[in-house]
């Protein structure tokens, strides 16, 4: 059940667990996210948290207190910790962050229980294995906290974690996704930063220097791990989680699909999304270090990258650190798994052309284009709205302009005639 709360919810804030809700109502977004919320409190049933929601518009008390700036905003609230989710407003997704957030942010795995129930939740996590006294963990624990509205992250024991995987050394973190465990290799993740030198001497005296400075988020070498395999091999692209998969500096290779009003797939596009995902299966050793794949259902969303509008389906590949994009010369009937692999091969080795940047050109044109774009979708929607929305500043503008012109003519035509009277009295 949702609660229906006032301004006397705010003494009771600290008390618990609440999942909140605030809202105005006449906000859109807000009435499309009702349903949800409702499916959201019965899944939250069984579990020690009370799903709330409160009308801004009527107690703007609340609103102050919680710094609410657009509608709407929710937040967990546990204790002295407030969390503010900033992902898609699904069920699914809304329900995962609640049990993120509503437990410790380092979860334990000590059975094929509670192994089961963290694969229950979500088909990726990040678990770290060995002794809670080594340093790594201490550096595992400040991301988890980081990233605890994001990601399941668990702690777990070599004895356990050896039925599973081949411990080459201890301790050591795992991500789970696509149904294996990969590990967290410190080396890699140095040479891909630079911050290996080729001097042996020089790489004690940098290990030692890394020892001896405090860990932040900032010079983890394990925060930038989980931003980049932080998703499946193929995943869904959504707008809520688009900057999260921009931040992985991978190659982002997106399936461009559309989807109707109930979020399902023509069986054309349907084949096309099946027909990369299996390529990805099978390439995965040769792609998963430099591509993130996934798909969207949202053509709109990769039409503002590629500034056109794209053949549907069709491909689109996004440089996330240059911002550059890739097209297939082929048409998208013709993109078989070879056509695909061929591309993907030219990205890799810088023969593929590329479109699109970051230059002041580009934005200029990105602007352009995505006014053009929402004053289309304006018309589509309401065309009697639009053109007054536009209509009243052009009508404006006009009468201006005629006063101002008109008003020099008849200045000039009281002169003239000023000027002819003169002359006849003469």
């Amino acid at each position: 059940k949702v609660l229906e709360l006032s301004d006397r919810f705010l003494p009771m804030r600290h008390e618990g667990m609440w999942l909140m809700k605030f809202y105005a109502p006449w906000c859109g977004h807000c009435k499309k996210l009702e349903p949800i919320w409702k499916h959201v409190a019965q899944s939250l049933t069984d579990y020690p948290v009370r799903v709330g929601r409160i009308d801004c518009t009527r107690f703007s008390a609340v609103a102050s207190e919680f710094s609410i700036r657009g509608f709407p905003t929710i937040m967990f609230l546990k204790g002295d910790e407030t969390y503010v989710y900033e992902g898609d407003r699904s069920r699914e997704d809304i329900v995962a962050f609640a049990h993120r957030v509503m437990g410790p942010p380092v979860k334990d795995i000590s059975s094929e229980e509670a192994l089961d129930r963290a694969k229950d939740k979500s088909d990726h996590f990040f678990v770290y294995v060995g002794s809670k006294d080594a340093r790594l963990y201490e550096e595992f624990v400040m991301n988890a906290k980081h990233f605890q509205r994001d990601e399941f992250m668990y702690a777990s024991t070599q004895e356990f974690m050896s039925k599973y995987v081949s411990l080459g050394q201890e301790p050591a973190i795992y991500v789970y996704k696509d149904n294996k465990f990969y590990l967290y290799n410190n080396n890699n993740e140095d040479l891909e930063r630079g911050e290996r030198s080729i001097d042996d001497q020089k790489d004690t005296d940098t290990d030692k220097a890394i020892e001896e400075q405090p860990i932040t988020i900032e010079n983890s070498s394990i925060s930038n791990w989980i931003i980049r395999e932080r998703f499946p091999m193929f995943a869904k692209v959504t707008r809520g989680k688009f900057s999260q998969f921009m931040a992985t500096k991978k190659l982002l290779a997106i399936a461009v699909l559309e989807e109707n009003k109930l979020e399902k797939l023509t069986p054309e596009m349907e084949e096309f999304k099946a027909m990369l995902h299996r390529l990805v299966e099978q390439k995965q050793d040769k792609y998963r270090q430099y591509f993130q794949f996934g798909w969207t259902g949202l053509p709109d969303l990769a039409n503002s990258i590629a500034m056109e509008n794209l053949e549907i389906p069709s491909l689109l590949v996004i440089n996330t650190t240059s911002f550059h994009h890739h097209l297939p010369q082929d048409d998208a009937g013709q993109l078989t798994p070879a056509a695909v692999e061929i591309f993907l091969d030219s990205i890799l080795a810088g023969e593929a052309p590329s479109y699109g940047g970051s230059s002041w050109m580009v934005r200029l044109y990105r602007s352009y284009y995505e006014m053009k774009t929402s004053l289309a979708d304006m018309w589509r929607g309401n065309p009697v709205l639009t053109s007054v929305l536009l209509g009243l500043p052009l009508g404006f503008l006009s009468l201006i302009f005629y006063s101002v012109c008109c008003g020099d003519i008849m200045d000039a035509e009281e002169e003239e005639e000023e000027g002819l009277l003169h002359e006849k009295n003469d």
